[in-house]
This record gives C-alpha cells, sequence and structure tokens, in this order.
C-alpha cells in the first residue's frame, strides 16, 4: 500500500508539474487579402486554424509572417461588459463596493491594435484606461468562483476609452463608454497563462501613465466571471474589462496610447480628431 500511494504520489508530482511548465499558447484574428481566419502565433509565424476558435479548432498547416497580414480584433464578442473601481489606487477616497461595479460597451466600440481612437468633435475631456480583458471561452450562466477557470478561454489587454464629462453629466455612461472607437482591443489572446500577478502599463507618446500589477484587483477575475454570470449568459467570445489602476489623465489628437500586459504583448492606438 505504501509502495502504491508513493506511486500515487509520483503521478501526480510529474502531472502538476507538466501542467505548471506548459508554454502558454498565443492566439490572433487577421486578415490577409480577402481571408480572414484564427492562428497560433510562434515568434513572427502565424499557423492558421481551422475551425471555431473555442471548440478545439486544428493548424491548417499554412503558415505567414506576422508583417504580412493585418491584427483584427481578437473575437467579435456578443457582450463586452466592463467592471468599474476595480483597483484601489483608481478609488481615490470612495470606499471599495460590496460587489463589481458593472457596466457595458458596444461591440461596436472595439477597434484593433493600430487601429485610431477617434475623439468626437464635442469631447472636451477623454481619458484612457489600460486594463486586463477576460476572454469567455465557454457558456456561463450563474457559475460559482470555483468553476470560472474552466469558462475563460484565455487574457487579452483593452483600453476603456473614457470621455469623463460625458461619464459625470449623462444619465447612463452610453457616450462615455461606448462610443465608436472606445474600446480598442488586443493583440492577442493568450491562453494558459497565469493571470492573478501580471505587470500591467499604460504609455502615452512613451511616458509611463500607469502601472500596476492584477494582484491588486478589489474583485479578482473568478469573482468578476462567476458575478457577471449570476445575471447575464456569457457565450464564447465575450469579453470582460476588468478595471483601470491609478489615476488617468486627458490625452489629445495625436497622442499614441500603449497598453502592455505582462506575457501577452502591447496594444498600440493614436488618437485622432473626429
Amino acid at each position: 500500500m505504501k509502495t502504491l500511494n508513493a506511486l500515487v504520489l509520483l503521478i501526480f508530482s510529474i502531472w502538476g508539474w507538466s501542467v505548471a511548465c506548459a508554454e502558454p499558447t498565443t492566439y490572433l484574428r487577421y486578415q490577409q487579402g480577402s481571408e480572414v481566419a484564427y492562428g497560433i502565433l510562434e515568434g513572427d509565424t502565424i499557423h492558421q486554424l481551422k475551425g471555431e476558435l473555442f471548440e478545439n479548432p486544428v493548424k491548417t498547416g499554412r503558415t505567414v509572417k506576422l508583417d504580412e497580414v493585418k491584427i483584427l480584433t481578437p473575437v467579435e464578442p456578443s457582450k463586452v461588459i466592463a467592471v468599474g473601481l476595480n483597483y484601489k489606487s483608481h478609488l481615490g477616497e470612495t470606499s471599495p463596493a460590496q460587489y463589481p461595479g458593472l457596466f457595458t460597451k458596444f461591440p461596436t466600440s472595439l477597434i484593433a491594435d493600430g487601429e485610431n481612437i477617434v475623439i468626437p468633435s464635442d469631447s472636451t475631456n477623454i481619458h484612457y484606461e489600460g486594463e486586463m480583458v477576460v476572454v469567455i471561452g465557454k457558456k456561463a450562466k450563474d457559475i460559482a468562483p470555483e468553476e470560472v477557470q474552466n469558462h475563460i478561454f484565455g487574457i487579452t489587454i483593452g483600453n476603456d476609452v473614457s470621455e469623463r464629462a460625458w461619464q459625470r453629466d449623462d444619465l447612463q455612461w452610453f457616450r462615455a463608454k461606448a462610443s465608436d472607437t472606445f474600446g480598442p482591443i488586443g493583440p492577442y489572446i493568450v491562453s494558459g497563462l497565469d493571470y492573478s500577478d501580471l505587470l500591467l502599463e499604460t504609455k502615452v507618446n512613451g511616458e509611463i501613465r500607469q502601472s500596476s500589477s492584477t494582484e491588486l484587483l478589489i474583485f479578482d477575475v473568478p469573482t468578476i466571471v462567476s458575478y457577471v454570470s449570476r445575471y447575464v449568459t456569457l457565450l464564447p467570445g465575450d469579453v470582460i474589462y476588468t478595471g483601470t489602476p491609478g489615476v488617468t489623465r486627458a490625452f489629445k489628437e495625436g497622442d499614441v496610447i500603449e497598453v502592455s500586459l505582462e506575457g501577452v504583448g502591447v496594444l498600440s492606438n493614436r488618437a485622432v480628431k473626429e
């Protein structure tokens, strides 16, 4: 019996070590000519995938170089959900809430890496908000926090562009958060990455404006996804912006906003005037 127990422990130790050492996988959605496809990125080579991204797609055998394609938004979600005031450093003197404060952006607000953030002509105080974004991979309805990991496909990067004057004065955050181009996202989705303690930074024209760790989220990913799923059915491809750290500032026409997330990459967009 002692020998059997020792063998079982050894097997589980090896399995745990192999899982811990498994390399994360980087996915992207891209366009080459008129063809749109998903792929796995290895170095600067994209391995094209066949089939639905969230249902075990397979490599077609075709490859293409990253600089030969146009990177698209990594998913086309049915829902874009976001959490507000989810870092203590962003709260100021406000006390943390008892549950995640949610709002929505529209899928039409999403733009890809390299595309322009369009500043509306009547905007007066538009801010960046660098964030980690969760990508749902499996339908989730009323799931417990301990079940959440089974429903997450991976993570990506987002910029929750926000017009502060509209956010303050409007009845709802319709314009302030969900206007066209107010949701930069991408460029990649990374699965198999431990997202509990990643460096998240935002730069404007190369100057660091935000720098924090996802470890400092007030409501962690399992809590957020479980809470959202209690009220809304999450579908594969849906995304959740998890909140921004620190104090944000206004940006202007011509500024380049770069949001980086450790292990994922850099999301870069230039601001232009409408």
